[in-house]
């Protein structure tokens, strides 16, 4: 990942961004647990208190797991493609038996039903740590929209846009690293009496973390903050802060 600095108002992003308590330790967003070895450099980091870090990364290990258990459609760890998650089922048998009992069979297709709170604590934290970093905004609030599921399962209209870039309205936070992100291209349009003129627009693209582990888009526009993650490019999730048009909920 690119290396930028954050110009925004420093006053906007202070203490855990989690809790608010004291920014004790950092914490990697998106996790390790995430990603394979060797670890991209420039991973992004947020400030958080001791108790916050600590405290997730139980759901977080359940999280990776259960992902590359759906993904590979096996608990076996001979059969698991990432190294560091095989590694962990091995280690941890309580960890590995609760995945697999929740394994169920519909139409003659394996699955595994997720423990949807700990899913989502996972989902918020990561939002929230993208949030701060790319936007420079805290989101402690209860987000107003959340799905999560497998890439695959969304309809071909909602995928489109789900993997779309963003054409940005109105800026962000100034100095923030999303609007240095922030691309400006020149596209032809037509205007009323058919003449073609070439209009500046803004473009908001997403960040690879690491290619086929993790990716994901931070957007502020309009008073809606929308934060869009693939991993695996497997499992998606969007969470947003604000009132979403229909027309592009997933």
């Amino acid at each position: 990942m690119d290396q930028l600095n954050n110009y925004a108002d420093s006053r906007l992003i202070r203490g855990c961004i989690y809790c608010g308590g004291p920014a004790e330790t950092r914490d990697h967003v998106p996790s390790k647990c995430l990603l394979e070895a060797p670890y991209p450099t420039n991973l992004p980091v947020v400030g958080c208190c001791s108790t916050c870090n600590q405290g997730f990364s139980i759901d977080e290990e359940y999280f990776a797991c259960l992902i590359e258990s759906a993904r590979c459609g096996s608990t076996d760890p001979t059969k698991i493609i990432r190294p560091s998650v095989a590694r962990k089922m091995e280690k941890s048998s309580a960890l590995r038996k609760r995945i697999e009992d929740s394994r169920t069979i519909a139409d003659g297709i394996s699955g595994f039903v997720p423990e949807m709170e700990r899913v989502q604590n996972v989902m918020f934290k990561l939002a929230r740590g993208h949030a701060a970093f790319e936007l420079s905004l805290i989101c402690g609030d209860t987000p107003d929209h959340f799905w999560c599921g497998t890439l695959s399962s969304l309809p071909p209209e909602n995928h489109d846009i789900f993997n779309s870039v963003h054409f940005q309205e109105v800026l962000g936070e100034v100095g923030s690293r999303n609007q240095q992100r922030l691309m400006v291209i020149q596209m032809p349009i037509h205007s009323q009496n058919g003449e073609m003129h070439n209009v500046g627009m803004l473009i908001n693209d997403w960040v690879d973390v690491q290619d086929n582990n993790y990716r994901y888009i931070a957007i502020d526009d309009m008073g809606v903050v929308i934060i869009r993650i693939v991993i695996a490019e497997f499992f998606a999730c969007e969470v947003v802060w604000g009132i979403l048009e229909d027309e592009t909920q997933s």
